[in-house]
């Protein structure tokens, strides 16, 4: 298979971002690198949206799939991100690996998996955390962690002797980029960014360097 990091005019002689054709080529041999060595989730993304005000808000999830369709994460859909990003299909992600001292930064418009794909996901997730999207009213005031575990044991009596369904406001979004950036670190602050672009979703690439 060929390298994803290799030059498409031969490799690069400065020690800088290598251009692949395709920047999910790049971005999943990017995501692999940084699994060798983040202590925790390399998959962990920070996802920004805006409220009804234009106002942003960014929180961190874990990215679930990736293919040239675009990004994955699910949540629910009654949440403060779920909400916004309904109301206002657009969103940015960052990825920062510390440990191999890169970023990813995407951007673009989001539409809602498949049932099939959600219900594909939710029945791959441990039984507890599927008992906990049903127990969670997530991002609304809770009155004590009681009420929270009082819902818990609930669902886990309901369902404690048969398959949990995936609850109807429970899904995934997925973000088809029409920004990726890679961008590392590089000695003396002359970081490497190479972004790349396309109009629509389903247009071509175009890349560009950016000054750091």
């Amino acid at each position: 298979m060929r390298d994803p990091m290799s030059e498409i005019g031969g490799p690069l002689d400065d020690g800088g971002i290598a251009v692949a054709r395709d920047p999910f080529e790049m971005f999943v041999a990017w995501m692999k690198d940084a699994e060798k060595t983040e202590p925790n989730e390399a998959n962990a993304m920070a996802v920004a949206s805006v409220d009804p005000e234009g106002h942003p808000d960014v929180r961190m999830v874990l990215l679930k799939a990736v293919d040239t369709r675009g990004f994955v994460f699910y949540t629910n859909f009654e949440s403060a991100k779920g909400k916004q990003i309904l109301a206002n299909p657009h969103v940015a992600l960052n990825f920062h690996w510390k440990t191999v001292r890169k970023q990813v930064r995407v951007r673009g418009p989001v539409s809602v998996v498949s049932n099939d794909e959600a219900d594909a996901y939710f029945a791959s997730r441990a039984k507890d955390s599927q008992i906990g999207a049903w127990a969670s009213a997530q991002s609304r005031p809770m009155e004590g962690r009681w009420v929270f575990e009082k819902e818990i044991a609930k669902y886990a009596l309901k369902y404690g002797l048969t398959k949990v369904p995936r609850p109807p406001y429970w899904s995934g979004f997925r973000v088809s980029p029409v920004q990726i950036e890679f961008w590392r670190d590089r000695p003396f602050r002359l970081h490497d960014r190479l972004v790349y672009r396309r109009d629509t979703p389903d247009a071509p690439w175009r890349t560009e360097r950016l000054y750091p």
